[in-house]
């Protein structure tokens, strides 16, 4: 394949033919998920219902709590009934559900101006602020043509699409701090303070940057979620955060002792012990040693001699294993491991299965909506699996193993 041209007259680099493969199936794959939003469309499934009327996906929890914000009521968000109510004006109509506001007072800064707009308009809004977010994340990690075609081709993206969630803002956060991590510490640390609207996906990034020593990336991700929430208590009131917290109890009985959010759309240890039925108690408990364990093994593994994209992979996997809330619009965030260790591959070689591993972890996220079994957990584990492997390799000597 031939170079393009880029500013300047000189050419880019040819793609290597694994990078053009990854490239011809991004696209082709890419397109099939504007097939599967067109026929989503065509049958009411998304934007417009058969009743002619908005459907009420998901994007009307975010775009209910701004309209809120916008009313001056931004600590009614997490009160069911009016925010139920705020819910119902968005698409105009009783939908016979509820969506629940589980988030702190500071993503009301990034939802309230999608609110401006009509419902359906401010959902388009919305994917179009996002998603080139989170593709721009993911760009660098493996090469801009590359990048994006596994951002666009990665099947987390139609579902996330329609559900109107925020999945790429997440992965965006995560996969922009860690390739910051090494050349941008302190512009990491300020995305991982953004990372604070959801804080569970945090949980693993200070053993991570502990182990490693990146003490600037630490305050500066401390000193901007501190400057967040202070804003959030300004801008919203005290009673905002009150509210927030109370409402995390609630939100565990709902989704976790009650199943009333559809246990088996919960990707997390703790939500498979639920959907096969396990008590509560023993639920919490294997999710908390699997945390433990994680946690260790980050330690270990940001200590070692593994190299950098070995060690993002395995972060980025663990990220998604420590959490205990996770939904199929949270998987964008696992095109991120995917990234690095596609990258790895492309420039030494896959080792044997690892291709073959991560093509599994794609197709296990895809299915999920066909069978209504938790398989996100399972494609998270194999790339953690396919991390752990490839930090049995020490980084090369040439180079930082960690990017100190």
């Amino acid at each position: 394949m031939s170079g393009v041209a880029i500013p300047g007259g000189v050419p880019a680099p040819p793609l290597s033919p694994a990078a053009a493969r990854l490239e011809a199936i991004g696209l082709m794959l890419s397109l099939a998920g504007l097939v599967f939003l067109a026929a989503a469309a065509v049958q009411g499934a998304w934007l417009i219902g058969s009743d002619g009327r908005p459907y009420a996906s998901d994007f009307v929890n975010l775009y209910a709590a701004g309209r809120l914000v916008l009313e001056g009521r931004a600590a009614d968000a997490y009160d069911w009934a009016a925010h139920g109510q705020a819910e119902a004006a968005a698409v105009g109509y009783d939908f016979g559900g509820y969506y629940n506001w589980p988030y702190p007072p500071t993503f009301l800064f990034a939802v309230a101006p999608f609110a401006l707009l009509p419902f359906v308009p401010a959902l388009f809004a919305w994917i179009a602020v996002t998603l080139p977010l989170y593709v721009a994340a993911i760009a660098p990690i493996l090469g801009r043509r590359p990048g994006l075609a596994l951002a666009c081709a990665f099947p987390a993206v139609p579902w996330t699409i329609s559900v109107g969630q925020n999945g790429f803002l997440t992965a965006a956060l995560v996969g922009g701090t860690l390739a910051a991590w090494r050349r941008h510490p302190v512009l990491a640390g300020v995305l991982l303070g953004g990372l604070t609207y959801k804080p569970h996906f945090g949980l693993l990034f200070p053993v991570a940057l502990i182990a490693a020593g990146r003490w600037r990336t630490i305050a500066a991700a401390a000193v901007t979620a501190l400057l967040l929430a202070v804003a959030a208590g300004a801008a919203f009131g005290l009673e905002s955060w009150a509210a927030f917290v109370r409402s995390v109890a609630t939100t565990g009985v709902l989704v976790f002792a009650e199943g009333r959010a559809g246990i088996a759309k919960q990707h997390s240890l703790l939500g498979l012990v639920r959907w096969l039925g396990g008590p509560l108690a023993l639920a919490w408990t294997l999710q908390g040693l699997l945390i433990a364990a994680a946690a260790v093994w980050i330690a270990r593994l940001w200590r070692g001699p593994a190299c950098f994209e070995v060690k993002a992979a395995g972060l980025g996997a663990a990220v998604l294993l420590a959490t205990p809330y996770l939904y199929i619009y949270d998987f964008p965030v696992l095109a991120v491991p995917m990234a690095f260790l596609i990258r790895l591959g492309l420039a030494d070689g896959f080792r044997r299965g690892e291709a073959a591993a991560l093509t599994l972890a794609a197709v296990l996220v895809f299915l999920f909506p066909f069978v209504a079994v938790p398989t996100g957990l399972f494609a998270t584990l194999i790339v953690a699996l396919v991390a752990a492997r490839r930090a049995t390799v020490p980084a090369p000597a040439d180079g930082p193993a960690d990017g100190h």
